[in-house]
């Protein structure tokens, strides 16, 4: 045969192969041949589920191409070169494969090209297919080219790998040619040999589809290689997600609300570590174990920090994360916030006291909580929000002298108590009676009876309104150096013969109102004289 001359004894091996062939061929070879159809068709299953897997790799990086094909267009350009090399590869095994069985079987091969190993009659023959690979006296078979093809295709796929990494590669990409190979008896054998010497038709089927099998996992090595070379220390994106950053979260009336909304690429594939040192301004890779270790969640830290003692406080950290080629990379950040006591405002609208018997608005706010976020309470009274915004305090209890408003606000950790303020209580002071149109005590008769009623106000000091109104009252007017029976009225207006008495005085005449009597939040009270002269 060429390439190779049989010794003596290999020749009678080979007789003796045959031999124990014939012998066995009705109770073994029916086992050994059922055992290649199981291979054959797992062999095949993976093979085309293999291929499936890379047509995903492939439609991944098409995606990196198509959203930045300035970046990835070499690396493309690669993996389709790869590609092509790998289905030239397949094409020619396909080809080999179809091309032994119709020997075998002597049909055609547009069927052979169709037909299942286990459909094949002559599965069992070794004499054709070890004539078609080996070959003979004149001519090499096809076993010595299919061998330079798997050379030639191994150093093209490594020529795409870079010369550092390929060392790496070369010992596990396989369709190794060059091994120590021996038959039975320890003798030297060649590659060719060892695969297809004497081998059967079935077992050189199995034995194509492992060589498919390689060829698809060297090429699924190399474009996760040039996938993960579009840049190997680039993270891969899974999801884009904005973050807002606020100055303050919470503005007062009249100013601006200003915050910083940032772009954030994240790998949802690995959640980021976050290393915190307090107190300090930076954080190195060699202090990393003295600070606190925080886990994210898709892209996100959530940091909590102590605020146990007021003043400025700072902090510096690390992120890190993994590179797509398992490397470990960190970002360094610092930052500070302000501890302060949590105080709350709680302010009188109209007074700097709370009256009983009416509704005494007022104004509550904490630092840092919204208006919905409050949960003020008083300790005696009733504290309810109001419709026109702020809160009102009303039915303050007779024998109330203080009243304590507490105030609450909804925080992470629960109500957090914000201040406390305490108001004295008291009743609204008397109103003053006055008659319509008097100025500076003195009135004329005309516009006097024009506005024949006697009306009240709190006094100008009292920074709080409430409609007092007059129940009662008696006037008396001087006559003939005495004054005349009192007049009683029990309204605010005058009666009949109080208008007829104001219509008989004099200028300069001094008119009393006495016993004037209102009606005011907590009931009836009486209020102190007054007098008008007649101008």
């Amino acid at each position: 045969m060429a390439g190779y001359k049989e010794t003596p004894r290999q020749k009678m091996i080979a007789m003796m192969y045959l031999v124990l062939t014939a012998l066995l061929a009705l109770n073994v070879s029916k086992q050994i041949l059922d055992a290649f159809l199981v291979v054959n068709e797992s062999m095949e299953i993976t093979t085309e589920n293999f291929s499936q897997k890379i047509d995903e790799t492939y439609a991944k990086f098409n995606e990196q191409y198509a959203l930045n094909p300035e970046k990835v267009g070499k690396y493309w350009d690669n993996a389709k070169e790869v590609h092509s090399l790998t289905n030239s590869m397949i094409q020619y095994l396909d080809t080999i494969k179809t091309t032994v069985i119709a020997k075998t079987e002597g049909i055609p091969k547009s069927v052979a090209d169709t037909i299942k190993l286990i459909d094949v009659d002559k599965k069992d023959n070794f004499t054709i297919p070890t004539n078609y690979f080996i070959g003979g006296e004149i001519k090499k078979g096809v076993a010595f080219d299919l061998k330079d093809s798997i050379i030639n295709f191994r150093q093209k796929a490594l020529s795409f790998i870079k010369e550092e990494d390929r060392p790496t590669f070369d010992a596990k990409l396989g369709l190794i040619t060059d091994g120590d190979y021996r038959d039975a008896d320890k003798q030297a054998q060649t590659w060719e040999q060892h695969n297809f010497y004497h081998t059967i038709l079935a077992a050189d089927v199995v034995l194509l589809n492992k060589f498919k099998a390689e060829i698809y996992n060297v090429e699924a090595d190399i474009i996760n290689y040039l996938f993960s070379s579009i840049s190997a220390q680039d993270f891969k994106i899974s999801d884009v997600a904005a973050k807002v950053i606020p100055e303050s979260k919470y503005v007062f009336q009249g100013e601006d609300y200003a915050a910083e909304i940032l772009v954030a690429a994240v790998d949802n594939t690995q959640n980021p570590e976050v290393y915190i040192l307090e107190g300090a301004d930076t954080l190195k890779e060699a202090d990393i174990d003295r600070a606190k270790k925080y886990m994210g969640e898709a892209g996100v830290v959530k940091l909590e920090l102590p605020a146990n003692s007021i003043g400025e406080k700072k902090y510096a950290g690390l992120i890190k994360l993994m590179t797509p080629m398992g490397i470990p990379r960190y970002y360094g950040f610092k930052s500070n916030y302000i501890v302060a006591e949590p105080s709350a405002t709680i302010s009188p609208i109209k007074m700097n006291v709370f009256y009983r018997g009416v509704d005494n608005p007022v104004a509550i706010s904490a630092s840092g909580k919204s208006d919905a976020q409050l949960q003020p309470a008083i300790t005696a009274g009733s504290l309810s929000r109001s419709s026109e915004g702020g809160w009102i305090v009303k039915n303050i209890p007779n024998n109330a002298n203080t009243v304590i408003i507490k105030v609450y606000a909804d925080d992470p950790s629960g109500k957090k108590f914000m201040g406390e303020h305490e108001f004295r209580i008291k009743r609204l002071p008397d109103p003053i009676a006055k008659v319509p149109g008097t100025t500076s005590g003195k009135i004329a008769k005309n516009q006097m009876l024009a506005n024949a009623f006697l009306m009240c106000r709190l006094p100008e000091s009292t920074d709080f309104e409430y409609p007092f109104k007059v129940t009662a009252f008696t006037m008396i007017v001087p006559s003939g150096g005495g004054y005349v029976n009192p007049e009683k009225s029990t309204s605010q207006m005058f009666t009949d013969k109080m208008k007829k008495l104001i219509k008989g005085a004099k200028r300069g005449d001094i008119i009393i109102f006495r016993d004037v009597k209102v009606k005011g939040p907590e009931g009836p009270r009486k209020i102190e004289s007054i007098t008008v002269e007649i101008k």
